[in-house]
């Protein structure tokens, strides 16, 4: 198999069918050809936006929520986040907790993530907020203050942006999204999030062709 043949996963950490997806995402990994590398790539859903999120995407996020429990039967969410917290349409700085926990150290990317998941998802805590990713990243052994500081440096916002140009320039610009690289050329592989043959059966049917 050629180097250049990977699996790209584009997503978003406040991304509620990601949240949905990953224990199948997590399935795939496992069961793919040998030698097939994973690249993690942020598609950015949201940019900064300091604004109380208003009562009408709430509740349609909240349907959002309900209809992703029908469909992806074991998906938990935790209610009590449209109560306690205070909602934002930003999603950016998430996804730059990642790129710094990434670049601090790359076996804290999948960490990083899940753990944003769980704080947004199952504790409702708002990962919007820079002392919410702050204290995720001291749970992973970070150092909170510097974490906060990188958080916003000009270079994280760079290699942000960055990842979500490369997501556009594939055509992912829906979360989740699937690209099968092989060689230089980029080909969709449909998310399935409650099985895991189809979409090995692309991948395989891609490498083959």
């Amino acid at each position: 198999m050629s180097d250049c043949n990977r699996l790209i996963y584009v997503h978003d950490p406040m991304c509620s069918w990601c949240w949905g997806f990953r224990p199948n995402f997590e399935n795939l990994c496992k069961q793919l050809p040998a030698g097939l590398s994973v690249n993690r790539l942020l598609g950015g859903l949201a940019p900064d936006n300091d604004q109380p999120m208003p009562a009408e995407l709430q509740s349609k996020l909240q349907d959002t929520w309900r209809r992703i429990q029908t469909r992806i039967p074991g998906t938990r969410f935790n209610f009590d986040f449209w109560r306690d917290c205070h909602p934002r349409r930003s999603t950016w700085p998430a996804c730059r907790a990642v790129v710094v926990a990434r670049q601090s150290d790359p076996s804290l990317e999948s960490p990083m993530i899940e753990a944003i998941q769980r704080a947004y998802y199952l504790e409702a805590r708002n990962p919007s907020d820079t002392d919410t990713l702050a204290a995720l990243a001291s749970q992973l052994g970070l150092d909170a203050v510097d974490f906060a500081i990188r958080l916003d440096a000009a270079e994280t916002h760079d290699i942000l942006e960055q990842e979500i140009t490369q997501a556009r320039r594939m055509g992912a610009d829906s979360f989740p999204s699937l690209r099968l690289q092989i060689d230089q050329s980029f080909w969709p592989v449909p998310v399935d999030y409650t099985e895991v043959r189809p979409m090995l059966e692309t991948i395989q049917s891609l490498l083959e062709s």
